[in-house]
């Protein structure tokens, strides 16, 4: 996969950050592909269809698209949840992800996931990272990635417009809600596929710094050198 060519050095400035959780501060692969390995191999499915389209969707999305006909949708996606949500083993926090959670302000940080809140927080914990304080999750909307519900009710719970506002997601659905939100969206990691025009890429956190300063009336602006 071939990524622009960054530059030497690229900056950001925003009011808040939302991020996703698996792919983007989470490295959950394997747990994601063995439960819809097994999920595939129930069905007779092409696994690589669907590892191809549902990661950053809504399970439920996901369930929906591909059981067969007649299958009981909700009782299947809990089926899958609970599979999930036992399974912790090599979940690990993307590198740098949790230095730069502690820089951020936590009252500019929200975090936007396909997840519901019971996995987020397994997940997050897992990882031994801290849950920030605004957590839009897949419990809470009516429309999953890549529909950008989520990203604007992140902005609208932290008081920012979307302009005013970074997403950084790893996966093309929740890079297509980032954008189709109206926020400038940093793709994180292999999986990004085609980006779309204005979208960077990184490969993880390790080399991001950020610094957070008031400005003029008081409100503190966040400052990413990608």
């Amino acid at each position: 996969m071939n990524f622009p060519t960054p530059a030497a050095t690229r900056t950001l400035t925003c009011r808040a950050v939302l991020f996703d959780m698996d792919g983007t501060l989470v490295d959950s692969t394997a747990v994601v592909e063995d439960v819809w390995a097994e999920f595939a191999a129930r069905y007779g499915l092409d696994i690589a269809e669907i590892l191809r389209t549902s990661h950053g969707v809504q399970a439920a999305d996901t369930v929906r698209r591909f059981a067969p006909g007649g299958a009981d949708i909700a009782a299947l996606t809990e089926e899958l949840g609970g599979m999930e949500r036992v399974r912790t083993a090599g979940i690990i926090a993307l590198p740098g992800a949790a230095d730069l959670l502690r820089s951020l302000p936590a009252q500019a940080v929200a975090l936007v996931t396909s997840a519901d809140r019971t996995l987020a927080d397994i997940r997050m914990d897992a990882a031994g990272l801290a849950m920030p304080a605004t957590a839009v999750t897949a419990d809470l909307v009516t429309r999953g990635k890549p529909h950008p519900e989520g990203y604007l009710m992140a902005a609208g719970l932290l008081g920012v417009n979307p302009e005013d506002a970074v997403v950084f997601e790893d996966a093309p659905a929740g890079i297509a809600a980032g954008v189709a939100a109206g926020i400038r969206t940093v793709a994180v990691g292999p999986n990004a596929g085609e980006l779309p025009a204005g979208v960077l890429h990184i490969p993880d956190y390790s080399a991001v710094t950020v610094s957070v300063e008031p400005d003029a009336a008081g409100r503190q602006i966040i400052s990413f050198r990608l």
